[in-house]
């Protein structure tokens, strides 16, 4: 009789199911504590007289923050505990948010934010290394892509509670509503079953055969690797547009349809929201399509980019026509079908003990130069002309990440051979 770990599941179907539900609902609640702010602007901005460009920032921060420490954040992933780091940076992450709601100027709730961020830093790389090694590498992509769904999830909700939130009770209350939950799967973390830290050794000369030797050699070809610079360089390009969509669509919908801020939290959040099929769907047909041909991973993920690009131009040319809301829809469900794939990518031609480590490096280059800088840009776009004329820039980014994605795809199969095959081995028991 077959058993489920000889089907390519870490310990068993059910543990693996067990743990990614728990994934996912952190994650969901990791982009409702980092989106609940994009719905509270109209409010700061009353309150505190605080600028476009100032509300950009309070998005930004988080991911300056993601950036600064999400490297150390998924080496101690690697090489300590994936279930103990995700258990404690949730549960500071979720503190972080709760504080928010005791600020009293804008520096103050800049640093909470940047606290959110530090919670935040290895949580991906650690979701990523998870469930890399949970599934067979089949269902890798679409699993990724169910997982990913949770980021438009938590992202609608934390818009659209937003907005109802602060029209009844006042934006404060936001903060607190939303960090509770965080806090508690965060603790539950604690009680999963992870498998035991890949162990570095390889074929390396006898002279690199320490673990810190052996780990530089490592790190140093992945550093290297063209099919990894590449699709994490277009992973920065299209964040740099989710994001700022992300920040931007409800204030953008409030000041060109001129409707309240509940109603344009709510109508953001449903272009949003159209990304929980998009991302599965992205992830599913990465894996049927990999399986005939090598590079589709990469692949998909520039046919994904390239239509993005082509229904944003439309939006954003027919600004006060019905038909922009329909092409903001379909850009919904196709703006995050990339990321399956391209998380995908990361973990497929690296050495299995630095699949975190890579998760890293991607979250590291696609905030540094895509979420950290897209809601300040259109933030400080608009301050000098407009929302609309800012928001029409994104698409361009979309186009770049396609002939990126196109660039990775040359690399991906001879890369995705050369990695060493390691077994993983689950921990002994689930923990007490």
């Amino acid at each position: 009789m077959t058993t489920d770990a000889g089907q390519g599941y870490l310990a068993s179907k059910r543990n693996a199911y067990v743990v990614f539900t728990l994934l996912f609902a952190l994650y969901l609640l990791d982009y409702m504590d980092r989106l609940v702010i994009v719905s509270l602007f109209p409010s700061l901005q009353r309150e505190w007289g605080l600028s476009d460009t100032q509300c950009g920032l309070l998005v930004s921060g988080v991911y300056w923050s993601i950036v600064a420490f999400s490297l150390p954040g998924a080496v101690l992933v690697d090489r300590w505990s994936r279930r103990k780091s995700i258990g404690l940076m949730a549960m500071l992450w979720s503190l972080a948010t709760a504080a928010c709601a005791l600020t009293r100027s804008f520096g103050q709730l800049f640093s909470a934010r940047v606290a959110v961020g530090l919670g935040e830093a290895g949580y991906a790389p650690g979701g990523v290394a998870m469930i890399s090694a949970l599934f067979p590498e089949e269902r890798r992509s679409g699993m990724l892509g169910i997982w990913n769904a949770s980021i438009p999830m938590g992202s609608a909700l934390g818009m659209a509670l937003g907005g109802l939130i602060v029209d009844r009770w006042g934006w404060r209350h936001a903060f607190g509503i939303v960090a509770l939950p965080g806090f508690l799967v965060g603790f539950l973390f604690f009680f999963v079953r992870d498998y035991r830290t890949v162990d570095l050794a390889r074929n390396l000369p006898e002279e690199s055969g320490s673990t810190g030797k052996a780990f530089q050699a490592v790190a140093a070809e992945f550093v290297r690797n063209r099919t990894l610079l590449f699709n994490n360089l277009a992973f920065a390009a299209n964040t740099f547009v989710t994001a700022a969509l992300l920040t931007w669509l409800p204030t953008y919908f409030h000041r060109t349809d001129g409707v309240p801020m509940a109603q344009a939290g709510v109508k953001g959040a449903s272009v949003m929201a159209l990304a929980i099929v998009g991302a599965p769907l992205g992830g599913w047909l990465a894996d049927r399509w990999q399986q005939r041909r090598a590079d589709a991973r990469p692949l998909l993920a520039a046919l994904s980019s390239a239509a993005t690009a082509a229904v944003l131009f439309g939006a954003f040319a027919l600004e006060g026509s019905g038909a922009r809301y329909a092409l903001l829809l379909a850009a919904g469900l196709s703006a995050v079908a990339f990321v399956p794939a391209a998380v995908s990518v990361t973990q497929d031609v690296v050495h299995p003990g630095l699949r975190a480590t890579s998760a890293g490096y991607c979250v590291v280059l696609q905030h540094l130069l895509g979420s950290a800088l897209g809601p300040a840009f259109v933030g400080a776009i608009s301050d000098r002309t407009d929302l609309g004329t800012a928001m029409s820039f994104l698409p361009f980014f979309t186009l770049g990440a396609s002939l990126l994605f196109l660039a990775a795809s040359r690399y991906y199969p001879a890369d995705a051979a050369r990695v060493e095959r390691v077994a993983l081995v689950p921990e002994d028991r689930p923990p007490a």
